[in-house]
Order: C-alpha cells, then sequence, then structure tokens
C-alpha cells in the first residue's frame, strides 16, 4: 500500500510540473509581443478603445473652449 502513494505522489508531482511548464510555454511563446504591447497599455485607455485617457481629457477640454 506504501508503494501505491508513492508512485501515486511521484505521478502528481511528474503532472503538476508538466501542467507548469505548459502554463509557462502558453504565456511566454505562444503569445506575440504586439499581444503584450497592447496588453500593457490596458491601464492607461479611457472608455475609447485605443485612446490613452490623458489624450481624451486633453480632446474634451479643447471642445469646450
Amino acid at each position: 500500500m506504501t508503494e501505491f502513494f508513492t508512485d501515486a505522489r511521484s505521478l502528481i508531482t511528474l503532472a503538476s510540473f508538466i501542467t507548469f511548464a505548459g502554463i509557462l510555454w502558453w504565456t511566454y511563446v505562444s503569445h506575440k509581443p504586439a499581444d503584450f504591447k497592447q496588453a500593457e497599455m490596458l491601464p492607461f485607455l479611457d472608455g475609447d478603445v485605443g485612446q490613452p485617457a490623458a489624450a481624451a481629457q486633453a480632446d474634451e477640454e479643447a471642445r469646450h473652449g
């Protein structure tokens, strides 16, 4: 019975490592740098997609002048 648990622990450890390696591969290898560039700008976007919040605010101020 002890051998069964030892083998099961080894298989679970191996499956966990393979899963971890797969997540790393999916994150860093399968995505293009353009995807990361677009994602890094998300916090700076306002309601309009593709326009930074500062630029949107400057546009609004210019219209009210």
